[in-house]
């Protein structure tokens, strides 16, 4: 049981990565719907995303393969990466 509290401590929501950071997507705490429309987006789990912007008060900029998108901060605080 600690092993495990120990491996999600390093978790955290992709809204908190600073921008130049990379990152692996570990889960999506989200409804269906939303779980599926990000994955047909390209982030299912595994996935390396790197932060292109993280202005507090813009944009939430990522790149995941060869693509960048915007995300909103309420969608970027539900996706959990390592």
């Amino acid at each position: 049981m600690v092993i495990s509290v120990m491996k999600d401590k390093k978790a955290r929501p992709l809204s908190a990565v600073r921008a130049g950071e990379k990152v692996r997507l570990k889960r999506i705490d989200a409804g269906q719907s939303l779980n599926a429309r990000l994955a047909s987006m390209g982030l299912v789990t595994n996935v390396e995303i790197m932060v292109v912007n993280n202005g507090h008060s813009g944009s939430f900029m990522i790149k995941v393969k060869n693509s960048k998108m915007v995300l909103g901060r309420g969608i970027a605080h539900k996706i959990i990466v390592f």
